[in-house]
């Protein structure tokens, strides 16, 4: 059984206001024209409409039947970033996995909004991992998820050997998530393809990590497509024998004593939990306003013609 495969990341433009479903579709053309022998494409999150979430709609829907017509034609694995998906009164970020014979094999609802920026949003339940036929598993987790290291554990606990991560963030914590990404890769001895977008879309800096917490692809802040052969027995020895060798982190968490209390329904009414507050934005201090913050309307901001 051959474990080579190759991803490619496409770290593009992209816009708030005007839907990037076109842009998107020439940029994997271009991609499979001079790669051709890629085999999957992951962009970037919210990547089709951007950011906002008037953009909602149901699932599925004529704009994910394309994305299943461009697998189809081009023979590949393609994750097209997530987009607002509307059910009822509810909208969640849902990313959906397409096979190169066009078909949905599963659809993922990222677990943690943005809180409490990204207002209006549910999160999701349910993990999903899927199989590329003779390759291995693959996982699917949504940007502000990796900063809860529950979701990548639970992915690997669930045989998963490559996370696939598709990222907007457009704020200065980026390095931050660069640190978690590595750490996420090292701590459950898999790969990890974090792929953010540009403009409305993120500040770029891509990264992909192996099973080591090695960088094995660092973008930087322009557009890029980056296609990679990765070598999923590298994933198998290191839980086999350990990261270079030495920790076999996945086996220790199987034998571990404790059961980790904290994850308990009772902590989160309880001790110290209870006294951090409401998951609310910041306000300004009132000395630093020279008056009644209580007092300022609060401002919602909205897009106009002249946004970005």
């Amino acid at each position: 059984m051959s474990t080579f495969f190759a991803i490619a990341g496409i770290q593009q433009q992209l816009s708030a206001v005007e839907q990037n479903v076109d842009r998107m579709e020439r940029q994997i053309a271009v991609l499979m024209s001079v790669y051709p022998w890629v085999q999957m494409v992951v962009c970037s999150e919210l990547a089709p409409f951007g950011p906002l979430t008037i953009n909602a709609q149901p699932l599925p829907n004529p704009t994910e039947d394309r994305f299943r017509q461009i697998a189809r034609r081009h023979r590949i694995w393609l994750i097209p970033g997530s987009m607002f998906e509307r059910e009822g009164d509810a909208i969640y970020n849902t990313a959906s996995v397409i096979d190169p014979e066009g078909q949905v094999v599963g659809r993922y609802r990222k677990m943690f909004p943005f809180f409490p920026y990204e207002v209006g949003v549910e999160g999701g339940t349910d993990f999903l991992v899927f199989d590329v036929p003779k390759i291995g598993r693959f996982g699917v987790s949504i940007c502000y998820d990796m900063w809860f290291p529950e979701t990548s554990r639970t992915l690997a606990a669930m045989g998963a050997e490559v996370i696939l991560h598709p990222t907007l963030t457009s704020s200065i914590d980026r390095g931050v998530e660069l640190a978690i990404a590595r750490a996420t890769a090292a701590q459950n001895q898999c790969y990890f393809f974090d792929v953010n977008g540009l403009g409305a879309g993120g500040i770029g800096r891509s990264l992909v990590v192996g099973p080591h917490g090695d960088v094995v692809h660092q973008a930087g802040s322009s557009e890029e497509m980056f296609p990679l052969e990765i070598d999923v027995d590298r994933v198998r020895r290191s839980r086999e024998v350990g990261l270079r060798g030495l920790g076999q982190a996945l086996k220790s968490f199987r034998d571990r004593k404790v059961q980790f209390p904290v994850y308990g329904p009772e902590w989160r009414s309880r001790g110290y939990f209870e006294q951090l507050g409401p998951l609310t934005k910041p306000a300004r201090p009132d000395a630093a306003l020279g008056q009644d913050a209580t007092a300022l309307e609060p401002v919602t901001a909205k897009p106009t013609e002249d946004s970005p």
